[in-house]
Formats: structure tokens, C-alpha cells, sequence
């Protein structure tokens, strides 16, 4: 349920309720009117934890600051594990605030250490509460609000291997700096040997993503420049590793409050995935504003492409934010859109020109496609940082197709599916 109060020009707050009776809830929401807050409230019928992890609205994600009200009494224990989670999760930008008829020495240090910052006794007052929020607005109305930094988190997904997804990221990354002069940091998300250095032509040894996930509770913007390599067009990067060692254990949890913190740094934040439904990408794609599915028109790649969205359709959440793009696109292609359409039961929202030895060129000399060229491939990722850059334009990516409301399913073989 979403509940706003305030205009979208004041402090974003996100109200969390956890384990609150509902007409608690009612009584809870009721001050916030009085606040010059934009209020968006999200309930949570039962506790969460790095094992019980909630899909958070979007409006939450990108609130300026977060107010939890946890009620303690159906479970201490799991409660302080709930205040633990969220303080980490929202680090730096929450209250929480525990609600609980006990009061003894014992349950309010548990709770102090874990990071709630009020502690309100049954039955709950009002005035009380109405006072430990007009105090929490004092303290962020000088600190935060619509100057805060709310950047876009893209992350890019293909099929199969060789399909073109590091090019893609590179290059869109590229368009946005040059054309449009925004921040931007783009991320080698694989565990090892990724190449987005290595198409940029710079020496990534120094700079790994999966580092800065294991220092998250040391990062701020200071310690975050230590570990980023700036390209010379002023293109931020954070490698892979460039070697065959064991991959470092990444905990979704910290990838994701990684994110967050540099999506407040940034304009656009880019991250080139592999092609699993691993635990970590899955968290990628939990924090992520738009993800985008990569696929060439072969039989092989439109079959992962294909078998890859079922993976993901069951998640509304996700489903909503998934785009799919076809590279090294030609109308002379045997498997056209139409059939790569049915097959894939999700509209083909971009296309890629087949400008192989153009791309081939850029990663040899480590100097990616320029926007002053006068091609296809450039045109097309002209058009599309345009639509970034201001989504109520005209530039959109060629084709703007609607999305479909309705998922079809289906268990047809795929070559039955392409041949139609």
C-alpha cells in the first residue's frame, strides 16, 4: 500500500510498519499528514531478515531517508534481527523506531545496539510518536531532501555468452558521458575476467567491485575513489578481477546497500552481469531501475533469451523493469522480430545495428565507438541515451513498441516456436 502526504518537492521519506496491527497502522500514518514529508508507506505483516528478504517498493528504494516502526512484543529475537537488517540495509538513512510493552534494561540496550533510535511503550501515545518525528524532521531537513542524488541503477543481462552485453554497456555508458555530460560509473559485475576495462583500454588490476562489496561498512565517497579507475572521458569504472583466483564470497546483502550507496553518488550507475540467475544477480536486479536481456538473432540465443525471461516472470516485481535487446540486428536476418516476439513472449524493445567490424575495431584499439561517427550503431545509442537522459522526449530507441499487459505461457518446443 502506498500512502502519500506532502509534495513531491519535500523530504521523500519511506514509513515501514513491521508486525503492526492495522488499525496501529492507521494511528501510526495519521501525524505524517502534518509533516512537510512526500510519505510513502509499505507493510510488512511479518519480520524480515537477511533470510526473510522483502521486495521493497521502488518508492522505498529511492526514499531520501526511511522511519521504521518495528513492533517487539510477538517476537523480541526476531525483531532486533529485523532492526539489525534494515539499519544495515538503509545505512546511514533510516530511524527506526521500536514499539513494545516491555521496557526493561535488557531489551532497550539489545535494541540501542542494533540501531533503533526511539523506543515508544504500549499503549501507544500519539503525541508521543508525533514528538520522536517532529525531532527526526528537525535532524534530516538540514541534511537531506531534494538535493540528495537519486541516480538510475541499469544492469545488463545476456542470454548466452558472445552476445554483445559488455559492448552494449560500454557503449551506452560512453553516450551518456560525452553526449550528455552526466555521472556515470560503470561496473564489471563478473566474478572474474571481465573486459569492460579492457574494451575502455585501461588497466583495471587496482579497481574490483567485489572488494568495495566486502569494505560496504567503511564506504562512504572518500574510501569510494580509492577503488575507482576514471576513464579519460571522464567515465567512472569499477573492475573484475584479471585473474583465475576463487572468487571472492559476495553477500547479497552488502551488494545491495554497495548499490544504493553509489546510486546517491551518481547519475547513472551500469552494471555488466553474467548470464546466471545466481543469488547476487538476482539482488542486482532487485535494486535495479531498468534491467535490460541481450540476445543475437540465432536460434541459440533467442532459446536462453527465451528460457531466461521464464526464470524471471515470476517475479512482478522484476517483470516490470525487464526490456530486451536484440544486437547485430539485420532485416536480412533468417529469425526476424516478429518471430523473436512470439518466441520470447516479451516485445523486442531495441535493436542493435549489425555493425560487427565497426565493434570489433573499438575493442581492438580500446577506443569505443564515437557519437560523432555517422552510423547506424551510433545513431541507435544516440537515441537511446536521449531517452534516458529525459524519458518524456521524443528520442526513444528504435522500435517504441508497447509492452504487453499479459504474459503468455507456454511449453512449445522453440525451434516449433521461431518456425512458427
Amino acid at each position: 500500500m502506498i500512502h502519500r502526504s506532502g509534495n513531491s518537492k519535500t523530504l521523500a521519506v519511506a514509513m515501514l510498519t513491521v508486525r503492526i496491527e492495522p488499525d496501529m497502522t492507521e494511528r501510526l500514518l495519521q501525524p505524517t499528514v502534518h509533516l512537510t514529508w512526500a510519505v510513502t508507506h509499505q507493510d510488512f505483516c511479518e519480520y524480515i531478515s537477511a533470510l526473510r528478504r522483502p521486495q521493497f517498493l521502488p518508492e522505498v528504494r529511492s526514499a531520501d531517508t526511511v522511519v521504521a516502526v518495528v513492533d517487539f512484543d510477538p517476537d523480541p529475537e526476531q525483531a532486533l534481527e529485523t532492526a539489525s537488517y534494515l539499519q544495515q540495509l538503509f545505512l546511514g538513512r533510516i530511524a527506526i523506531i521500536a514499539l513494545s510493552t516491555r521496557t526493561d534494561a535488557d531489551l532497550l540496550l539489545h535494541a540501542m545496539r542494533t540501531g533503533c533510535t526511539e523506543f515508544l511503550k504500549k499503549p501507544f501515545d500519539p503525541g508521543e510518536f508525533s514528538v520522536a518525528l517532529n525531532r527526526l524532521e528537525q535532524q534530516w531537513s538540514g541534511t537531506m531532501g531534494p538535493s540528495r542524488n537519486d541516480g538510475q541503477v541499469i544492469s545488463f543481462f545476456g542470454a548466452k555468452g558472445g552476445v554483445g552485453t559488455t559492448t552494449i554497456a560500454v557503449h551506452l555508458a560512453m553516450f551518456l558521458v560525452r553526449n550528455h555530460h552526466k555521472k556515470v560509473l560503470l561496473i564489471d559485475g563478473h566474478a572474474q575476467l571481465g573486459h569492460v576495462c579492457l574494451y575502455l583500454g585501461m588497466d583495471g588490476k587496482r579497481y574490483h567491485f567485489q572488494q568495495l562489496i566486502q569494505n560496504v561498512g567503511r564506504l562512504d565517497s572518500e574510501f569510494l575513489r580509492g577503488f575507482i579507475a576514471t576513464h579519460a572521458s571522464g567515465l567512472d569504472v569499477l573492475s573484475s578481477p584479471d585473474s583465475y583466483d576463487t572468487p571472492l564470497a559476495i553477500d547479497p546483502d552488502a551488494l545491495e546497500r554497495t548499490i544504493e550507496f553509489l546510486r546517491g553518488e551518481y547519475d547513472f550507475v551500469l552494471l555488466d552481469c553474467d548470464t546466471t540467475l545466481a543469488e547476487t544477480n538476482l539482488a542486482v536486479m532487485d535494486r535495479s531501475d531498468q534491467i535490460y536481456l541481450i540476445a543475437t538473432p540465432e536460434i541459440g540465443a533467442i532459446r536462453d533469451l527465451s528460457r531466461y525471461i521464464d526464470g524471471l516472470v515470476r517475479n512482478e516485481h522484476t517483470t516490470a523493469k525487464l526490456h530486451t535487446i536484440i544486437n547485430r540486428y539485420s532485416s536480412r536476418d533468417a529469425v526476424g522480430i516478429v518471430q523473436i516476439d512470439k518466441a520470447i513472449r516479451l516485445p523486442v524493445e531495441i535493436r542493435i545495428p549489425n555493425s560487427y567490424l565497426e565493434c570489433v575495431r573499438a575493442v581492438n584499439t580500446g577506443e569505443p565507438v564515437s557519437s560523432d561517427r555517422k552510423s547506424d550503431f551510433a545513431s541507435q545509442f544516440t537515441m537511446w541515451a536521449k531517452a534516458l537522459v529525459d524519458p518524456s522526449g521524443s528520442h526513444q530507441a528504435e522500435p517504441a513498441k508497447k509492452r504487453f499487459a499479459l504474459w503468455r505461457t507456454g511449453t512449445l518446443r522453440m525451434r516449433d516456436e521461431i518456425n512458427g
